[in-house]
């Protein structure tokens, strides 16, 4: 894959991380205003994607130093964890 291909797929991947953390923000923002008991189960959710987008940013940091023997291979694993992240904010999207 040419360097501009890579650093193009890094790019798009960044994005929609950054993007994704910022509705996370905004939802969380919300939150406050749930009733206790709501927002205890809501908190605890929004941590799990948090974690979940923390391990996504250190994969997409892993992609960055990689070599090109390896960059397939780091790929289709990013792809993975953040396809898991993105399915997990829609679906705790939807059960708010």
């Amino acid at each position: 894959m040419s360097k501009s291909a890579r650093d193009a797929y890094v790019a798009k991947v960044k994005s929609e991380l950054d993007g994704l953390n910022t509705t996370i923000d905004e939802l969380q923002a919300k939150a406050k205003d749930a009733r206790h008991d709501a927002r205890v189960r809501y908190d605890a959710e929004m941590a799990k994607l948090r974690e979940q987008s923390a391990a996504a940013h250190a994969r997409l940091d892993e992609l960055k130093a990689a070599g090109e023997d390896n960059w397939q291979a780091l790929v289709a694993s990013m792809d993975k964890v953040r396809e898991a992240l993105v399915h997990s904010f829609h679906y705790f999207k939807s059960q708010i």
